[in-house]
This record gives structure tokens, C-alpha cells and sequence, in this order.
């Protein structure tokens, strides 16, 4: 029984990052984990979350 526990709780992390990735990338994001993701895809092919 702790092993289906274990297994669906897994299971839901895996799926809850998938999905955020998925939305992520959806809406243009290149470098998913990033905070400026959403402005600093649209750059060009570099992502400029490094810069200041």
C-alpha cells in the first residue's frame, strides 16, 4: 500500500513540472526556469537572464 502512495506522489511532481514546463514553452519561454522567461525568450536564440 506504501508503495502506491509513494508511486502517485511521484507521479503528481512529475506530472505538476511537465505541465509547467509545457505551459512554459506554450507561451514562449525559452529558458523555462528563469524569473524574466517571458521577455528574455523573445531576444533572440541567447537567453539574457544573466544580464543585469
Amino acid at each position: 500500500m506504501t508503495d502506491i502512495i509513494v508511486i502517485a506522489i511521484v507521479t503528481a511532481i512529475f506530472g505538476g513540472a511537465s505541465a509547467y514546463i509545457y505551459k512554459a514553452r506554450k507561451n514562449g519561454a525559452r529558458c523555462v526556469g528563469c524569473s524574466h522567461a517571458g521577455s528574455c525568450g523573445r531576444q533572440g536564440s541567447e537567453c539574457g537572464c544573466g544580464e543585469k
